[in-house]
């Protein structure tokens, strides 16, 4: 199971996508474990995270981030900064 992620996408990207039009998520700094039941894809307004897969590598991503994390995957959550996000599932 592996994190995509897309450094600074087009604006048109995400506006095709109807990212802006995505519910907005916001978590202080903190540190929690997740499971996705579902995909998740999610564009980073602000903030920076450490996610650390169960048995895999950390991955950094942040404010400019359009990250997709696959269904069923474990993890650990570490916000460093305080995040705010639009997401999706499914």
């Amino acid at each position: 199971m592996e994190i995509q992620v897309v450094h600074n996408p087009p604006r048109e990207k995400l506006e095709a996508m109807g990212v802006f039009g995505w519910p907005v998520w916001t978590k202080e700094e903190s540190t929690f474990p997740w499971t996705y039941d579902a995909e998740e894809t999610c564009y980073f307004l602000e903030g920076r995270v450490v996610v650390t897969p169960d048995g895999g590598e950390p991955v950094e991503v942040g404010a400019g981030d359009l990250v997709t994390f696959p269904r069923g995957m474990r993890c650990t959550w570490k916000v460093l900064e305080p995040v705010r996000k639009h997401y999706n599932f499914g």
